[in-house]
């Protein structure tokens, strides 16, 4: 964050240097409001307080119980009125104890005011009273816009480049200790706290930004956070493009994003999907691209538009099917980069690429194995379409690929197996699958369509459900609190277990995933 605050340090009379409109800022907290209304991972919605994981000290950050599309209307506005009336008494001092109601009363009240901010794009402007002595104790930049060297006597500031909403919150902040967010201002609200230096309230927006993330909204918020420069949200971003870049990639907000965060993804070497889903993703950001500069989205302007990106797509990493069948029919490719390909794929004498010709490395599933022995008796541990079930926390976000499982004790078996994670009841991922256990007392892996994301201090639901051979090994000596790399794993008995399985023993012995894997990563 020190980076961008030299950068802006005494220019509080210029928008941030920025590659984004206010119009373009307005349409991504839409779009963020939108997914936040959809998430599907337990995340706050409307009227819940969002909590700050990261440092006790912070203020309350709370989301009110319905989020204004304008300032005109709003509960804010109507807060804003009632403050404004506390001061209509006389004798209105007598009534606040502290500094902070007192500061308070003065949040948005001409009473006193020194200074006026016309806020907005224009004609959609508002004008909002200030006192000079407030915002100036609460940022460097007030404070040298009013009282340094190159002081401002202007008495009415005009800021086009922030949204009302968003300067309203830095105020009530400054003003009040208070911070209110808001999914559809976040992060208008974080662009004016960079601008004012306010590194409090933009940490608030950041912390909020993080526990909103999903894969449905990893790759507008990665565009966002290299534009504010927050290294920390960026990171959070990579980690849910990684281990789920198909959700991520297919995503609505994935076209928006800027011509260098495409590149960022295109070259990710830890991106964990096929090829062909990074081109498809490409193909769809030029088309868009296209419109956004009102041309046809011609194979020659989709070319144009994505530049070098195109050359950070690994197509001979796709097998020769999914090139015959997708890139070279679609006439993006020249001539002579088509015949190249296919030599590539087909000749022992291989031609010169441009095209990078490793396969990307991916993510490596990491394994949290909960118990510490295995058996199998007689007549013990059958199935019969019986639920085994345990729940489970973790104290980082993970993404859950699939379950570990025993299989058959006497010999050889097929499985069909039904495998569920569920949340408070509710499942965010299935699959019907089968397995062949070869009669060892080894694990047997069963995959979700997609990794799941988890998030810390929560807990989870993993059931399976077996049809196959009855008599099966079963794990003994299980643990309540496991280390897996550098996440803990925290483990509870299940109320949906009909089988037996606990945390002491019984079935699915694993859970498999993606997550960090270093406490510097």
């Amino acid at each position: 964050m020190s980076n961008f605050y030299n950068k802006v340090s005494l220019a509080y009379t210029k928008p941030m240097n920025k590659r984004m409109t206010l119009q373009e800022i307005s349409q991504a907290n839409q779009w963020i409001n939108d997914t936040l209304s959809i998430n599907s991972y337990g995340m706050p919605q409307s009227g819940s307080t969002v909590s700050q994981r990261e440092s006790s000290s912070f203020l309350p950050v709370t989301q009110p119980a319905s989020a204004p599309t304008s300032p005109v209307g709003s509960p804010v506005s109507q807060l804003l009125s009632d403050l404004s009336n506390i001061t209509l008494d006389p004798n209105w001092q007598a009534i606040k104890s502290t500094v902070r109601e007192r500061n308070a009363a003065m949040f948005n009240n001409d009473l006193m005011a020194d200074i006026y901010f016309v806020v907005g794009n224009p004609g959609h402007t508002q004008r909002i009273p200030s006192h000079k002595y407030i915002l100036a104790t609460g940022s460097s930049v007030f404070y040298a816009m009013f009282y340094g060297g190159l002081a401002d006597t202007k008495e009415e500031i005009e800021v086009p480049d922030v949204e009302p909403t968003a300067f309203l919150t830095l105020l009530r902040y400054l003003y009040c200790d208070e911070i209110q967010l808001e999914p559809d201002t976040v992060l208008a609200t974080l662009y004016v706290a960079k601008k004012y230096i306010v590194p409090h309230l933009a940490r608030a927006c950041v912390n909020y930004l993080e526990t909103s993330l999903t894969a449905k909204n990893a790759c507008l918020l990665l565009s966002q956070s290299r534009l504010f420069e927050e290294p920390e949200l960026m990171q959070r971003c990579w980690e849910v493009i990684d281990a789920q870049a198909e959700i991520a990639l297919h995503s609505d907000g994935f076209v928006d994003i800027d011509a260098d965060t495409l590149q960022s993804v295109l070259g990710r070497e830890t991106i964990n999907c096929k090829e062909t889903i990074l081109w498809e993703a490409a193909m769809n950001w030029a088309s868009a691209e296209c419109n956004r500069r009102e041309i046809e989205p011609t194979p020659s302007n989709k070319r144009q538009v994505l530049d070098s990106a195109l050359y950070l797509l690994r197509l001979p990493a796709m097998s020769l099917e999914e090139f015959a069948n997708g890139p070279a029919q679609m006439g993006m490719l020249t001539l002579e980069e088509t015949v190249d390909l296919f030599l590539h794929y087909t000749a022992s004498n291989k031609p010169r690429l441009t095209y990078p010709t490793k396969p990307r490395i991916g993510l490596k599933p990491q394994t949290c194995h909960r118990f510490q022995s295995c058996a199998y008796r007689s007549n013990q541990w059958r199935y019969r379409g019986r639920c085994d079930s345990i729940q489970f926390s973790v104290d980082r976000r993970v993404f859950i690929v699939g379950f570990g499982l025993y299989g058959s004790s006497t010999g050889a078996s097929d499985y069909t197996v039904k495998i569920e994670l569920k949340r408070l009841g509710r499942i965010l991922a299935e699959n019907n699958t089968k397995f062949f256990s070869d009669g060892s007392s080894n694990t047997f892996h069963v995959y979700f369509a997609h990794p799941v994301q988890v998030d810390p201090e929560l807990f989870y639901t993993a059931s399976a459900i077996l049809d196959g051979a009855e008599l099966s090994y079963f794990g003994q000596e299980g643990l309540s609190e496991i280390n897996a790399g550098c996440v803990t794993f925290q483990f509870q008995c299940s109320s949906e277990s009909t089988n037996g399985t606990g945390v002491q023993g019984g079935q699915i012995p694993e859970l498999i995933f993606y997550g960090p894997v270093s406490e510097n990563h």
